[in-house]
């Protein structure tokens, strides 16, 4: 009779039938009889920890690292598709150390913002992380959506390296090897985080545009020029406003051309690998067609003449 009660109790922890409160599981270790009854607790007390409990979101708070720099962008189309098909992905939660009542994200803040924004209750798994399984846990699931962009990839690892967390524990979070850490430690170090967080996300521009930014920096102050509509544009505006102007070429002196009695023939211009000679056609159309029919004689006499 008492498993039935047991397992009666668990199908309604499972399935409610009206609108759940706020519930919790408790971190502690309950202690069981031994025997047939202290195995059957144990199994549903399991069984809980991994079940999809609803929380009230008014009881959730922020946890782990600021993964994402545009955290608004497209919140307004997960509220509407919640709103429509409902949360389909738990989020993934932790009591909170600080105060056993509440709760710290691991994953899923946008969810749990659209869901405070709807006033529904939040569908999550809760577990007991320490503070490194947290991040790594945080990372890994962000590596595995695979939807940050290279530059919030940087901002997480600095964060972690801040926090005083080894290469290996970064590159574990980030699921990255020691190479890919190693290039966006130096994003990080040369691209200030006032900087980044004036571009933003940036989610079209790669690794390879990121260093050559931070080539260009070279310690100036860019954050003035990160001005656009979107975080893409701001990227670009500050990698126009550092590149070096280029300089006009200055264009090739004409050289009057003048005939025996002064008078104006055309111009001549001397460029690279060329010369150009411009003759007036109006007054001198004579002169430009005998000019043309004898140019091989006069190519000739010069050639005599070097020879001499």
């Amino acid at each position: 009779m008492a498993r039935k009660d047991l397992l009666k109790g668990l199908m309604n922890n499972e399935t409610p039938s009206a609108p759940a409160t706020e519930t919790r599981v408790d971190t502690a270790r309950p202690r069981y009889s031994t025997g047939a009854i202290g195995a059957v607790s144990q199994s549903i007390a399991d069984l809980k920890s991994r079940a999809v409990q609803e929380v009230d979101p008014r009881m959730i708070d922020p946890g782990g690292i600021e993964d994402r720099l545009d955290e608004d962008a497209g919140l307004d189309s997960l509220i509407a598709s919640i709103r429509e098909y409902g949360q389909q992905v738990p989020v993934l939660l932790r009591p909170n150390p600080n105060d056993p009542e509440r709760y710290q994200v691991v994953y899923g803040r946008r969810r749990v913002a659209a869901l405070k924004a709807l006033g529904g209750p939040v569908k999550a798994l809760i577990r007991d992380l320490d503070d490194r399984a947290l991040i790594v846990t945080q990372g890994q699931e962000n590596a595995a959506r695979r939807d940050l962009s290279f530059i919030e990839k940087v901002n997480f690892a600095r964060q972690m390296q801040v926090m005083g967390y080894e290469r290996k524990v970064i590159c574990d979070a980030l699921h990255v090897d020691k190479t890919l850490i190693s290039r966006m430690i130096s994003v990080s170090d040369r691209v200030p985080p006032e900087l980044i967080a004036a571009i933003g996300a940036a989610p079209s521009v790669g690794r390879d545009r990121w260093l050559a930014l931070a080539d260009l920096l070279q310690g100036r102050d860019a954050v003035a020029l990160a001005v656009g509509d979107n975080s893409d544009a701001r990227f670009d505006a500050v990698m126009a406003g550092l590149r070096p102007e280029r300089k006009a070429p200055t264009p090739p002196a004409e050289i009057p051309l003048k005939g025996a009695a002064g008078q104006a023939l055309g111009t001549a211009k001397r460029g690279r690998n060329k010369l150009t000679l411009s003759l007036r056609d109006t007054d001198t159309a004579a002169f430009n067609t005998w000019l043309l029919d004898n140019l091989p004689d006069l190519h000739q006499r010069w050639q005599s003449e070097q020879e001499e």
